[in-house]
């Protein structure tokens, strides 16, 4: 698929003549995640977006309003921590990671203990959230998180952002893996595990609805823990890839009241090393009127890709590119 995208837009150049000659074309990958998620279609919709190969119409005539000469193209991949690395590594331009991953990444903590911190990762922009689910069975008396202490509670799997996420909001509220009964699945495998009563809360991150608890809460009662207060507050003001969230009242069967929350953003980041002009092109392209406009209409989470989220969260630091636009947008100061 990336080669064919790659040899249709060169013949495109290629069939443009002179017109297309006076403008260089550059290529700009963007990684994403697996065919089946959210950050691939998310991905499609943003490398249409920055694209404007030679001899597109102008942006102010229904043309492409991204930026002359370039052509982007979204690339499937495991997902935030393969995108990293192959930003790192130069096999990527840009790519998708959760804002957490993305900060314990660039400062050499957390998923990224004991390797080389990847320093000159920057941010473009934070897309949307991606909320922070306490999933746990109604009868099982958990009211908080503190209420987890001698739970049986899923923390996700080994080497996952979730994991980490849910060991510090654990710490946060007086716990530790020794104060409860820890299990390490997977979101859909810590609900079949509720189903057969023989769990009592999970951790998940991504964005709701979430498939697999809205499948849990149509055949069993759950209830959606919150993660407020100000353990909650001290959290957002300790790790700045935190950002408060609400996840509203019907959501998922049952929930009959708004579910107060965490969650971190799923950002697109870039290198240091990528040309300041270029990122601030780009950027200007993901927020223009006409991109937003086909953003809300070509995906749910399309609609949350808006200005006002695009700093929010950040965690790292912005590409100068990206910090001029915001900067000129009023975004920041």
């Amino acid at each position: 698929m990336k080669l064919r995208a790659f040899l249709a837009a060169i013949a495109v150049a290629a069939s443009l003549g002179p017109a297309a000659s006076a403008q260089e074309m550059s290529f700009f990958r963007i990684g994403t995640g697996g065919t089946a998620g959210t950050y691939y279609p998310i991905g499609g919709l943003i490398a249409n977006a920055i694209s404007n190969p030679p001899g597109s119409r102008a942006c102010e005539d229904g043309g492409s309003c991204g930026v002359p000469g370039l052509v982007s193209t979204a690339v499937a991949s495991n997902g935030s921590v393969g995108n990293v690395n192959a930003i790192n590594g130069g096999a990527m331009e840009a790519g998708f990671s959760q804002s957490d991953v993305a900060y314990w990444a660039q400062t050499g903590t957390g998923l990224w203990e004991g390797q080389p911190a990847v320093e000159k990762l920057r941010l473009i922009a934070n897309l949307y959230p991606e909320s922070i689910h306490l999933v746990a069975r109604k009868d099982a008396g958990i009211a908080s998180v503190a209420d987890l202490k001698g739970k049986r509670v899923s923390l996700d799997e080994p080497g996952s952002g979730t994991l980490v996420d849910a060991k510090i909001i654990l710490d946060a509220y007086g716990l530790s893996e020794k104060d409860i009964t820890p299990e390490y699945l997977k979101p859909d495998q810590a609900a079949d595990r509720m189903r057969d009563g023989a769990m009592d809360a999970f951790f998940f991150v991504g964005g709701y609805p979430a498939g697999a608890i809205a499948e849990l809460a149509s055949q069993h009662d759950v209830t959606l823990v919150p993660i407020a207060g100000p353990q909650a507050d001290k959290l957002r003001e300790t790790y700045s890839f935190f950002a408060a969230d609400t996840v509203p009242a019907g959501t998922y069967e049952g929930q009959d009241a708004d579910a107060a929350t965490l969650s971190v953003g799923a950002q697109l980041v870039t290198s240091a090393d990528q040309p300041e002009e270029l990122i601030y092109g780009i950027t200007k392209a993901i927020y223009n009127e006409n991109t937003q406009k086909l953003f809300a209409a070509g995906h749910a989470k399309g609609k949350q890709i808006t200005l006002d989220n695009a700093t929010l969260g950040a965690g790292i630091p912005f590409h100068p590119g990206a910090e001029r636009f915001y900067k000129e947008a009023g975004k920041l100061k």
